[in-house]
């Protein structure tokens, strides 16, 4: 059966964000800690400035992959079960 064709759009956004290494570490590291901000993905993702970890979040986000939740001057990451279900379901096991 051929998906939707919005699905497959879907598909092919989630699949390129998760074709840099960066990304997927991002996702990894939101999958074990979930709620994070910037700040503290930075932290832990030592070697990647801050500029660049906003570039890769928003390419998460906007696949739908990583949800996000604003607190006041912070947002917080978190992996979208869901999709991560449906697309990339390595991310979740």
């Amino acid at each position: 059966m051929v998906e939707d064709n919005e699905e497959i759009k879907q598909a092919v956004k989630v699949y390129k964000a998760l074709g840099e290494p960066t990304r997927i570490k991002i996702a990894m590291l939101l999958k074990e800690e979930t709620s994070l901000c910037c700040s503290d993905i930075g932290n832990k993702l030592d070697s990647v400035p801050n500029s660049t970890l906003s570039h890769h979040l928003k390419q998460l986000t906007e696949c739908g992959l990583l949800s996000l939740r604003k607190d006041g001057t912070y947002i917080y990451y978190s992996v979208n079960k869901e999709i991560a279900l449906k697309y990339a379901p390595y991310l979740l096991g």
